[in-house]
């Protein structure tokens, strides 16, 4: 295994930045489709809510494989697509996992932040009306900001399943850390490389995994400052 790292070394490494630059790409462009999606989900009008329901439905209901084999494969069937300015970004397959994984993430992220929304106490709403805040600054102000609170360790758990779920992006000839180690193992037919690309992966999510608890320990802080019932019962709060 030593001697495969020695001589694959840089392909492994040219892999894994290029999974490291789909990824977060795909992370933030998601978050920043996902949270207007999520609000439209809570619109009491069905001409705003049912589009982006059938958007999260479909990409949250199929797998992610034949989602980039509609978007890479798919779409190279209509020849009136290939006429147009957009085919220089759709016949790139780099694009093409990216439009794929944003897409896929953005529909997980959106029904994530909205099961926040629905889970800010009624009474924090209550009292942010109660002061006079107008619909647009109460969801700034406060259900956002629970919500996000809430939902971070089920965030975490969907950038996780995104990050693994990149290695289908070498079905359709990206060259990321899953594509390297195919082109290696195609060259010797050593196992030994879906080994390494498996112990990197490993790594990745391992160290994302520490950073995510100690993020999601600092904004839940103020929980551990409340006095404890038991030791000051006559000073509780509720």
């Amino acid at each position: 295994m030593l001697e495969l790292i020695q001589t694959y070394g840089p392909r492994f490494i040219e892999g894994f930045v290029t999974t490291m630059e789909l990824v977060l790409l795909s992370v933030v462009l998601g978050l920043m489709i996902a949270v207007p999606v999520a609000l439209a989900r809570m619109s009491r009008n069905p001409l705003i809510a049912w589009p982006v329901y059938a958007y999260s439905f479909f990409f949250r209901g199929t797998p992610l494989l034949i989602q980039f084999f509609l978007l890479y494969y798919g779409l190279a069937q209509f020849e009136s697509l290939q006429e147009t300015t957009i085919w220089v970004v759709l016949k790139e397959a780099w694009w093409c996992g990216l439009i794929g994984l944003t897409l896929n993430t953005a529909a997980y992220t959106s029904e994530i932040i909205r099961g926040g929304m629905l889970a800010v106490p009624h009474g924090e709403i209550e009292a942010a009306q109660a002061c006079g805040m107008t619909k647009a600054k109460m969801y700034r102000r406060i259900i956002l900001p629970k919500a996000f609170r809430i939902a971070w360790p089920a965030y975490g758990n969907e950038i996780v399943f995104l990050l693994k779920g990149s290695a289908l992006l070498s079905t359709i000839t990206v060259l990321d850390l899953m594509g390297q180690a195919r082109v290696v193992f195609a060259r010797g037919y050593d196992l030994n490389a879906y080994v390494v690309a498996g112990v990197m992966y490993f790594v990745m999510i391992y160290l994302f995994d520490i950073g995510w608890r100690l993020t999601e320990r600092r904004l839940n802080r103020y929980l551990g400052e409340r006095p404890s019932a038991r030791a000051k019962p006559a000073r509780a709060t509720t």
